[in-house]
């Protein structure tokens, strides 16, 4: 089947929902770039999330972020993975909004716990109680994911093509984002 996607698609939800994988998955499904918002402040920090925030705080962080969002908003229409926090900040979901559409992997609390608990490369949960940090971070969070313009259900049975269909036909039920191309 060939897709013709006329935004960019946004995905938004919190750590260990994801979006990175299903994103490189819904990209190749497609045919279209994978960006990750993430990955980009990475390169032009030239130092990994954490260490920009130990460094230069979330604060900046999420200004480099923004800007990031808006650039790869502006340059290329594909799946863009955002991090967790991304969709948090009403200007990223203004920006999102005007350029692309948003779909909030929204997944369980112990699924995102068996996802990310052996994961060292997750700043925010750098705690005492990484299980309770998470469940706070999810109780405030789901709130501002439930805003997307899509969501899409994550469930342990499903593989990451499951997920990137899944999330291609919520896409098809929007004409103004994407359409199966007649060959």
């Amino acid at each position: 089947m060939n897709y013709e996607l006329k935004k960019t698609v946004v995905l938004v939800g919190m750590m260990g929902c994801g979006k990175t994988a299903v994103g490189g998955a819904l990209a190749r499904l497609l045919g279209v770039p994978f960006l990750d918002s993430d990955e980009e402040i990475v390169a032009a920090a030239n130092m990994s999330i954490a260490e920009i925030f130990a460094r230069d705080g979330e604060a900046f962080f999420r200004d480099r972020e923004t800007e990031v969002i808006a650039r790869l908003l502006e340059e290329e229409r594909g799946v863009l993975s955002t991090g967790g926090g991304a969709f948090l900040s009403a200007r990223n979901r203004e920006i999102i909004a005007a350029k692309g559409v948003s779909v909030w992997l929204r997944a369980d609390l112990e699924l995102l716990w068996q996802r990310v608990r052996h994961k060292t490369t997750r700043p925010l949960l750098r705690t005492e109680n990484p299980r309770q940090t998470l469940a706070e971070l999810f109780r405030l969070r789901t709130p501002e994911y439930a805003k997307a313009d899509l969501v899409v259900e994550a469930r342990p049975e499903y593989s990451i093509e499951d997920m990137a269909q899944r999330v291609a036909e919520a896409l098809l039920t929007r004409p103004d984002v994407l359409e199966v191309r007649d060959e």
